[in-house]
């Protein structure tokens, strides 16, 4: 669910085989002052939604569907107390959870959750549609485990690829970032989203598009 070749752990093969897990860099400490950057302003606008969520509606549980290292995670237990993180089985990714305090993590699938209908007041998944063999699977799974807030974000195409290829990124794949299988335009992404509720808000911290969907 990561951007990156499934990240290993010594010379133990995979947990969770052909399948991209991880990041293909370190974008929230990168020493490369344009990705900081970027990746500042994209953390900065899933703040605001946030703290506008929290300001608006009481929140008892929250679940992050893909979250990686955890830093998004780290971020929504700062606000909420009662917070679950996925991902795929990766040694990796447990490494990193055992550095994050509050948040609970698990290993599970986004298209097939371990979890009730209307379990969650808020489900965040960043970064993780565009990794999904099927999309709109992970989208109804996410739906019905939440009954109230989705906070989505997915790569703004065609320019993260075009990015890619102006710094000289991922050149044979044209532009293409490894395990990146969907590709939005922000209208595109809004009218996928809104399939499972009313769009309340968008945010576009270049070259990302994040979507603030609340529930029907």
């Amino acid at each position: 669910m990561g951007e990156a070749p499934t990240r290993r752990t010594g010379l133990s093969p995979p947990e969770t085989p052909g399948t991209v897990i991880g990041n293909h860099y370190h974008k929230y400490s990168a020493r490369n002052p344009a990705i900081r950057y970027l990746t500042q302003r994209w953390l900065a606008a899933l703040d605001d939604v946030f703290d506008q969520i929290r300001a608006e509606t009481p929140v008892a549980r929250v679940l992050e569907v893909g979250c990686g290292e955890g830093e998004i995670a780290r971020r929504l237990h700062a606000r909420w107390g009662d917070v679950t993180g996925l991902d795929l089985p990766d040694a990796g990714l447990r490494a990193d959870w055992h550095t994050v305090d509050g948040p609970r993590f698990l290993h599970a699938d986004a298209q097939r959750l371990p979890f009730d209908d209307d379990t969650f007041d808020v489900v965040v998944s960043v970064e993780v549609l565009e990794h999904l063999v099927d999309a709109q699977a992970g989208l109804d799974e996410i739906a019905r485990v939440g009954k109230r807030h989705l906070v989505l974000s997915v790569p703004r195409e065609p320019i993260f690829r075009l990015g890619n290829l102006l710094t000289g990124r991922h050149v044979k794949e044209l532009g293409n970032t490894p395990g990146h299988l969907n590709h939005w335009s922000t209208p595109a992404f809004l009218r996928f989203t809104s399939q499972v509720g009313a769009i309340r808000s968008t945010r576009l911290p270049f070259p990302w598009t994040v979507a603030w969907v609340r529930q029907h």
